[in-house]
């Protein structure tokens, strides 16, 4: 069914200073049909939920048209970034789309913008930069400033919005996302949607006495100031003025909006949490009907009861065209988790002739190529410009290529996978090192919650390299030791690859640098000095996506990863020269997607089945190679299958406490030993 036609009002999205300046009746009856219709709208799909026609539950922007409205129309939606939070319905409805793509969201439905994996307000618009909301809002605002620096870096004079509660302005990724923007000098606007409450918790309880929002802006040394979002005009004058001021002098603002909570925080919150007469006060302090009688003693009574009576209608009639839109389909929703492969980009067949490098010499030169070949890349983290990384992993790169694509970050993981997270929704490619895998638990939200799932809900690309330093046998401790693939990879949405040799780590980089997916590149720190090898052009460094088998033989399957690939090599030669027992030995490589065709044709055949990893045994990732692996050849196994891993302990400091906690070639023949009796 066809959508239906708008009312011409709503043909124009956009807002001028200069019609403001001269209090143009066009424009001010632009600003109230936008706000009509968002109001409306927002009740009218309470009343759809409270009858069971929408699921989950909804929430409402009532009370924050005034900030919203002048706000959207303002911005240059060509090339502007925003995110609106649950609060932004009528943001969304200016921004793109129709409304009956809204409404499908609403009723999850088959013609839902989001194939209605995610929910109601959630969805965004990323192909037009509305960047989809995820209910951490905190995490959102470094989204927008990576997504708005892209744009800056494509030579487009855009600004940023990012919208967030006063209960939000209290998480520290607010304040990492702040200093990121001031540090960085990005053009983002950060509206403070203060309606005095967080759900039900008043800001009383949430600041000192006589806090003001705003004034936070003054320790990152950039402009804020307050609103009072119930003056239309007003707020409308104010935002024109710092939309361009920001865009003339790409420096960030905060902006404290102090809105009304005309209802609950959602559907089913019932607000009697409020202090009595609170909600009368604010009902009484609404801008919309305040605005519509100051129009209609200018324009006529009778010019905005048919104006209301259009948009109304207009509103029914998308209603009836969404409600009986039919339910979605669930086939091929697994197909939805990863972006589609990616053709192999045009890299230049070089190095032609292979040098012998370093597992972190090899990563190096990915780097250089990535940067030389590449004009989308970007390299950022903590300490890896002047220093060149903890491990020295990306020595020399800043003095080549320039601080604009090789750059130290705050120690804030979370704002900065956030920000490489934006920059990559835009178009950038950006690698990201963690200075060890330990610290990207900091940014756990933004990369299993967020970049992640992006794909899966939102249809949009979101290409992330992140480098992971990892595991142990260095006597760094619990801290600086972790091996956290399994953690990782038991959210879906990444890929992940684990290389052990030089030539691996520098296809790796490639293969994964190229993959439209956020892609987690595990780097075992134990590997990167020891030994080296030839590194040069591979035309086939997409295959690192699929395991290698190292050793072959008859007795059994052996399957492994990282730096554990050298114990397992010095174990199948000591059974070869001892027991005359030879192994099928598979260097995984991929864990994500794994690929196990070739590693169960292996098993079919010998029957038996190890697996080692350096990762603790309860909960490790060999516990998901033996159940893949024994599901469909448990008839056929010869023997149990031995699971070789660390002990379920944190990691130990002292080398001989290290020693026993994590396998060692001599515990490592030990147990294949004992296992084959």
């Amino acid at each position: 069914m066809a959508f239906p036609t708008p009312p011409a009002v709503l043909a124009e999205r956009d807002l001028r200073p200069a019609e403001l300046e001269n209090n143009s009746p066009a424009a001010l009856l632009r600003l109230y049909a936008w706000m009509h219709l968002a109001r409306t709208a927002d009740n009218r799909i309470l009343d759809l939920f409270r009858q069971g026609l929408i699921r989950g539950t909804v929430t409402g922007g009532q009370g924050n048209e005034g900030l919203v409205i002048p706000l959207a129309l303002l911005a240059d939606k060509a090339t502007d970034v925003v995110s609106f939070t649950h609060r932004g319905l009528g943001g969304h409805l200016i921004w793109s789309g129709h409304l009956c793509d809204h409404l499908n969201q609403y009723f999850a439905n088959a013609g839902s913008p989001t194939h209605a994996r995610e929910g109601n307000i959630h969805h965004g618009d990323p192909s037009h930069r509305s960047l989809p909301m995820i209910s951490h809002l905190g995490t959102m605002l470094s989204n927008v400033a990576g997504a708005t620096d892209s744009q800056r870096r494509l030579g487009r004079p855009a600004v940023g919005f990012t919208f967030f509660g006063d209960g939000a302005s209290s998480t520290g990724d607010t304040h990492e996302s702040l200093n990121l923007a001031s540090l960085l000098s990005l053009p983002v606007i950060f509206v403070i949607e203060n309606n005095a409450y967080a759900y039900s918790t008043p800001v009383s309880e949430q600041f000192a006495a006589g806090t003001e929002l705003w004034r936070r802006a003054a320790g990152y040394q950039m402009e804020g100031f307050a609103v009072d979002a119930t003056d239309i005009v007003g707020t409308a004058h104010t935002l024109a003025a710092a939309i361009a001021k920001v865009r003339a002098t790409s420096r960030p603002v905060l902006v404290e909006a102090r809105t009304l909570r005309l209802r609950g925080h959602a559907a089913y919150d019932t607000c009697d949490y409020l202090k009595p007469g609170e909600s009368e006060g604010f009902f009484a302090r609404d801008p919309l009907p305040k605005f519509r009688a100051t129009l209609a003693a200018s324009l006529g009574v009778a010019r905005l009861d048919a104006l209301d009576a259009e948009l109304d209608a207009f509103l029914e009639a998308c209603v009836n065209v969404s409600l009986p839109t039919p339910r979605p389909n669930p086939a091929g929703m697994e197909a939805g988790l990863f972006a589609p492969p990616s053709p192999p980009l045009p890299w230049k067949p070089e190095p032609a002739t292979p040098e012998s490098l370093t597992l972190a010499q090899a990563l190096n030169h990915g780097l250089r190529k990535i940067l030389a070949e590449r004009p989308e890349s970007l390299v950022l983290g903590q300490d890896i410009a002047t220093y060149g990384g903890a491990f020295k992993v990306t020595e020399g790169l800043l003095a080549d290529f320039g601080r604009p694509r090789v750059f130290n970050t705050p120690l804030a993981e979370s704002a900065c996978t956030g920000y490489a997270i934006g920059l990559a929704l835009n178009g950038h490619r950006p690698i990201e090192e963690f200075q060890f895998a330990d610290f990207s638990t900091e940014a756990f939200t933004q990369l299993t919650l967020n970049a992640a799932t992006m794909h899966f809900r939102s249809g949009a690309t979101c290409p992330l390299v992140l480098r992971l330093p990892c595991g142990g046998g260095l006597t760094f401790g619990s801290f600086h030791s972790q091996e956290l693939e399994s953690t990782f990879l038991s959210m879906p949405g990444f890929k992940a690859l684990y290389p052990s040799t030089p030539q691996d780590a520098f296809n790796a980089l490639l293969a994964a640098y190229e993959d439209n997916n956020p892609v987690l590149l595990f780097e075992h720190k134990a590997l990167y000095r020891r030994g080296r090898a030839p590194v040069g052009w591979d035309p086939n460094y997409r295959e690192i996506w699929q395991p290698k088998q190292l050793r072959s033989g008859n007795h059994a399957t052996m399957v492994t990863y990282g730096e554990m690939t050298l114990l397992a090599g010095e174990a199948c030669d000591y059974f070869a020269a001892e027991y005359e027992k030879t192994f099928d030995l598979f260097d995984l490589r991929a864990l994500s997607p794994l690929r196990l065709d070739s590693i169960e044709t292996s098993l079919a055949r010998t029957g038996r089945l190890i697996v080692l990893h350096e990762g603790r045994r309860t909960h490790g990732f060999g516990a998901e190679l033996v159940a893949r692996l024994t599901e469909k050849h448990f008839a056929t196994l010869k023997a149990a299958p031995l699971r070789i891993a660390a002990l379920d302990l944190p990691v130990p400091f002292a080398p001989e406490l290290e020693g026993a906690f994590r396998p060692t070639k001599e515990k490592v023949i030990e147990q294949i030993a004992v296992w084959m009796g």
